[in-house]
């Protein structure tokens, strides 16, 4: 039984009891009420209790390139930064996640290595459409497809007509195709991003390459009738057409991530490809925007999309944005770097809980995850939002340490983080594979 002044309860804290059995919450009462337990828990006065956060989009590299991370390192650093539900992308792991077998491959490697419950997306590429239904029914959360070249060549992208056939064929199923949202032809006709300088790289990938894919997208949702979803949105001019598409009654969503919306493109230096990532951070304008997105429900929800590399593909040495790794590591970092914003903001924690937990979950059909409410996991959170830290890239869990946020000041600690209502102690991973459906 846990107990505190500031328990979450839907968009308000309040004071709270909470009873947990069998690693699912079973009451939550006034403070006060007396609930009593073999083990009881008492918050400290500057402790809110939230409940796991939820992070729909992690690149977890194994297995293949279990240099760049691995499942024991991803899933210490999201415990460690109170996110206690993950699901891998398909990429960058080696088989991709296009057929079952890869899937079975890929769940031998994660199997008594994870920290917390993961779940698995799976791949739409060109050629695999007769797998789709036999990756559904094996328990993936729905389909990741890109629209450009992914960065990896096991990972080919589908043309705009090949995801129209992929949203047909899933929407047999009611699966969701969530799509990486860059236009293919606009960034070959867009400047080279050769050299150090950020401003090159951000000509290179224009918001005009990102608006003219989630045009196609909501397009062909529109007219399969599919459940469509749009990754790491960095561009702000396209939130008019996805509010439009919302309006429409189109079965969209929509995602962006904390380095859209704390990091800004007049701020990155010269040669700092830690800052890399595909979409690029934009300009002080545009995050503003993004904001007001998230603020008017535009943007349904915030995720990691944490797709970290070795040091040398980042290139550090040169520091050239055009051979660089385009990814950011951020997984343990995410809430204390949300809240930190939010905060400065006037921005409520049950707003970031709301973004970073409750709609992500509701989103990938995990029924037991993202609320602290009655028969859920008691997946749990302790988390002080008045202390401070530094971020220090050599003392997180992610495998290389390297971070855009090296020496920034956030607000906001986890203390302590519980799965199924014990506490995660990085030493016995006693996390869960978890599929659609079986929460």
């Amino acid at each position: 039984m846990l107990r505190g002044r500031n328990v979450s309860c839907g968009d308000v804290f309040s004071p709270r009891e909470v009873g947990v059995r069998n690693g699912r919450i079973v009451a939550i009462e006034p403070l006060g009420a007396g609930l009593r337990g073999r083990e009881v828990v008492e918050l400290a006065d500057d402790e809110f209790l939230l409940p796991g956060l939820v992070d729909t989009h992690v690149h977890i590299n194994e297995p293949g390139r279990t240099e760049w991370e691995g499942f024991a390192s991803a899933t210490r650093a999201a415990a460690a930064g109170g996110v206690t539900t993950v699901l891998d992308m398909p990429l960058n792991s080696i088989p991709a996640t296009v057929n079952v077998p890869a899937l079975e491959y890929k769940r031998l490697f994660a199997r008594d290595n994870v920290f917390v419950d993961v779940g698995f997306w799976g791949g739409a590429v060109p050629g695999n459409k007769a797998h789709l239904r036999e990756l559904h029914d094996e328990g993936v959360f729905g389909f990741k497809c890109f629209l450009l070249h992914s960065g990896v060549d096991e990972f080919p992208h589908l043309e705009a007509d090949e995801m129209e056939e992929d949203l047909a064929e899933i929407k047999t199923f009611d699966s969701l195709l969530i799509v990486h949202a860059e236009d293919s032809r606009a960034i070959d006709r867009a400047p080279h991003p050769e050299g150090d300088v950020y401003a090159n790289f951000l000509k290179s990938r224009p918001r005009g390459a990102e608006n003219l894919a989630i045009a196609e997208v909501i397009e062909r949702t529109r007219w399969t009738g599919a459940r469509s979803h749009i990754l790491h949105l960095s561009s702000s001019d396209a939130l008019s057409m996805l509010a439009t598409a919302k309006r429409d009654g189109l079965d969209i969503t929509v995602e962006t991530c904390p380095h859209y919306l704390t990091l800004l493109a007049e701020e990155v230096p010269n040669g700092a490809t830690a800052f890399k990532c595909c979409p690029p951070v934009r300009e002080v304008a545009n995050r503003e925007l993004l904001w007001e997105g998230l603020l008017d429900g535009t943007i349904d929800f915030i995720v990691s999309d944490h797709s970290p590399s070795t040091l040398d593909l980042k290139d550090l040495g040169n520091g050239d944005f055009g051979v660089a790794w385009g990814g950011v590591s951020s997984l343990q970092l995410g809430l204390s770097l949300i809240w930190t914003e939010a905060r400065r903001r006037g921005i409520g924690l049950e707003r970031v809980v709301e973004w970073m937990a409750t709609r992500p979950a509701r989103r990938a059909g995990l029924r037991s995850k993202g609320k602290l409410a009655l028969g859920y996991d008691a997946d749990l959170v302790v988390f002080a939002p008045d202390d401070a830290f530094v971020v220090d890239a050599r003392k997180l869990h992610h495998k290389n340490p390297i971070t855009p946020y090296q020496g920034k000041a956030l607000s906001g600690k986890v203390r302590k983080t519980y799965l199924r209502g014990t506490v995660v102690d990085f030493n016995s991973p006693r996390g869960r594979l978890i599929r659609r459906g079986e929460q």
